[in-house]
């Protein structure tokens, strides 16, 4: 059902919590669709750290956080993956990483965009490798001399 409009106009909109839900199956149908292999769903690392969908690309295992809008009135769906989400993310990644026991594998970090506008299909976009550690570990040393 990706084609299909995530509701008629006129229709409410449904909670915060189904559309994360509905944009987290149409962004894994998309992946799917695009040749990746979806391992994991809503992983979450036993110290902290989470991802909406962990998927084989290739060679390259995709750590991907899914964000889901239902308007673009407060900017594109990925602004909304700050520093401290990034940071969670990254953590998450490196949990799945250590459970495989094998940290030499490619990887990146992923983010999804879903706009589930009214009467329209699904609209998606993929920003792959949209952060990184070694950029996220350096903004967050900046932001804490700032700070103190």
């Amino acid at each position: 059902m990706l084609n299909a409009p995530w509701t008629s106009p006129g229709q409410p909109i449904p909670d915060k919590d189904a559309v994360g839900r509905r944009g987290e199956a149409v962004a894994a149908r998309w992946l799917y669709s695009r040749g990746c292999r979806i391992l994991y769903r809503n992983f979450r690392g036993p110290k902290g750290g989470e991802i909406d969908l962990v998927c084989r690309h290739g060679l390259v295992l995709s750590f991907v956080e899914v964000k889901t809008r239902t308007s673009t009135a407060f900017g594109r769906p990925a602004a909304a993956v700050t520093l401290a989400k990034q940071a969670l993310i990254s953590r998450g990644a490196l949990a799945y990483l250590k459970l495989l026991r094998q940290p030499s594998i490619p990887w990146r970090l992923d983010v999804v965009e879903v706009l589930l506008l009214p009467g329209l299909k699904p609209q998606v976009h993929w920003i792959q490798a949209a952060f990184n550690t070694s950029d996220l570990r350096r903004q967050q040393r900046h932001l804490r001399r700032l700070a103190s």
